[in-house]
């Protein structure tokens, strides 16, 4: 089994965490914290959290390094709202050390790898359901569907059901988990006389519902990717 605990993080043990997982695909969500990772370490906005009555599973410096886990992964954080933090048998929510206009990916990625390594342990598939996130102000207005949610994978904040966020910006997904990590929901297979079917996935599938006489067969398997860029 995986550690619960980021082997080699430093921790700020929370009195504020979000309770057990619901179970469920697993999903990492990427914040960031508004602040200057040149100047503010990921201890000092970790206690700033927990000042707030608020918990991450990872705040994370990218620019030293620095990594400081509050939250077990056998617990839920409390960054998202209501209880979208508790679904998945695991949603590990990781703060970034910097800004959504500036993303994090053009800058250093010390210790990078050893976050991904450890949610790789986890199962946490190497995808981007929903796509890149999108840009300030943009992800304001991103659609946060249930759909792409109920994969698993990586997420930006601004993706996640319920959520207001804008963070983390229009990240490099690639630095992160990548180049063959598939990105966006694949569209569904079309079956034979289905050629001028509406090109939107929703509505193929919707009509795939309505279809009892018909046996679909299953969509093509997404494998983790195995390198990283």
């Amino acid at each position: 089994m995986a550690d619960a605990w980021l082997p080699g993080a430093g921790r700020l043990h929370t009195a504020h965490d979000g309770g057990s997982p619901k179970g469920g695909a697993p999903r990492a969500v990427w914040h960031t914290s508004e602040t200057d990772p040149r100047r503010i370490s990921a201890r000092s906005v970790a206690q700033r959290l927990e000042q707030e009555g608020r918990s991450a599973h990872l705040v994370w410096n990218p620019w030293t390094g620095e990594i400081v886990q509050m939250v077990p992964a056998t617990r839920a954080a409390k960054l998202l709202p209501d209880e979208v933090g508790r679904e998945g048998r695991a949603c590990f929510q990781i703060v970034v050390v910097g800004f959504a206009r500036e993303p994090f990916t053009t800058g250093p990625l010390k210790g990078l790898e050893r976050i991904v390594g450890w949610l790789d342990g986890w199962h946490v598939p190497r995808r981007w359901p929903a796509g890149p996130p999108l840009p300030r102000p943009e992800a304001y207005d991103a659609v946060r569907g249930r759909r792409p949610w109920a994969r698993g994978g990586y997420y930006g904040a601004s993706q996640v059901p319920g959520s207001i966020s804008s963070d983390p910006g229009r990240i490099d997904t690639q630095k992160i988990t990548g180049p063959d990590a598939p990105v966006g929901i694949p569209r569904p297979r079309v079956a034979p006389g289905e050629e001028t079917a509406p090109a939107d996935p929703d509505a193929l599938l919707s009509r795939r519902l309505h279809a009892p006489d018909r046996i679909e067969p299953p969509g093509p398997a997404h494998a983790p990717a195995n390198s990283r860029s």
